[in-house]
């Protein structure tokens, strides 16, 4: 697909237009969730659930769209720029591949790493009977597990988890807006994804005693093909522009804990001519005098 740029006819349209325009900061990251033509029961409900959680920051595509995004990606090019969506989740069924979910991002509207997943069990949020969070929470996200750390393909699924469910970037947060969990364990080969509400609880002191309450979706997931970048394009699309990386400052470094050390460079100073606090204890006798001065004073004569 080729897009030509077109000259925007009314202030509505520039202003849409300077939105997609690459920023130093940019946007939140959104999300597109895709059904594939042959998606059944289960599928459908794992992307609404999803898409509950993702809100704000998703669009669903309620309408079947038969695509193969190993095979042909241009389909999810094609949504991605007209959606304006870095990530998307694409589920479909058949045979070969049942209730198949695809996890991927965008690097400037092309498919960056695309990690497809095999759902063995799953538990929407409706057939949990608890309270749940509210509309855009954003969730803190626990990963457990060796293969995260080890394994190249499970390293790359972490760092597209953490793309896809991370959320808006605030500069604070209190203590009561923690109140959501999203557990990735990675143990056998498979990938168990749990939700939970944090329940504040009195404890008697300042700090509060905490408890997880499941609240769903949840999902054993087990890996099936994956489609990672190369690591040069990898490493092109992790680079910052210049204006946000920290300009270095001279005579100052830092410790391994995160202690600032500062340099003063100073002119020799004579601290004989220091000016020190006027005390009597500090205060030079005759004879110290006399004797910096190379000669005795005489005693003064007494008046008769």
């Amino acid at each position: 697909l080729i897009y030509c740029y077109r000259k925007p006819k009314t202030k509505r349209a520039k202003r849409f237009l300077e939105k997609r325009e690459p920023k130093l900061k940019e946007n939140t990251k959104n999300a597109m969730l895709i059904k594939g033509g042959n998606a059944n029961l289960t599928v459908t409900e794992v992307l609404k659930d999803i898409y509950a959680v993702k809100k704000p920051f998703a669009v669903l595509y309620k309408k079947k769209n038969i695509t193969r995004p190993f095979e042909d990606q241009t389909s999810l090019e094609f949504f991605s720029k007209k959606s304006d969506c870095s990530l998307f989740l694409f589920g479909c069924h058949n045979k070969k591949r049942p209730n198949n979910l695809i996890i991927g991002r965008m690097f400037d509207y092309h498919v960056l790493d695309m990690i497809e997943l095999g759902i063995e069990k799953f538990v929407s949020l409706k057939d949990v009977k608890n309270s749940k969070c509210p509309e855009g929470t954003k969730p803190m996200l626990i990963f457990a597990g060796d293969m995260f750390d080890v394994n190249e393909e499970y390293r790359r699924l972490k760092s597209l988890l953490i793309d896809f469910f991370r959320g808006p970037s605030v500069p604070s947060i209190r203590l009561a807006g923690l109140e959501y969990v999203l557990h990735f364990t990675a143990l056998d080969g498979k990938i168990y994804m749990r939700s939970y509400k944090v329940l504040l609880k009195k404890s008697g002191c300042k700090i509060p005693r905490i408890e997880l309450e499941e609240m769903g979706p949840s999902l054993d997931l087990v890996m099936r093909r994956t489609h990672l970048a190369s690591d040069d394009l990898y490493k092109l699309s992790l680079k910052q522009p210049k204006a946000l990386k920290p300009k270095k400052k001279k005579n100052i470094s830092h410790d391994v804990f995160g202690t600032t050390y500062g340099r003063i460079h100073m002119q020799k100073q004579d601290l004989g001519k220091l000016q020190t606090r006027k005390m009597k204890g500090l205060k030079k006798r005759p004879a110290e005098k006399s004797a910096e001065d190379g000669g005795v004073s005489p005693k003064k004569s007494k008046s008769g």
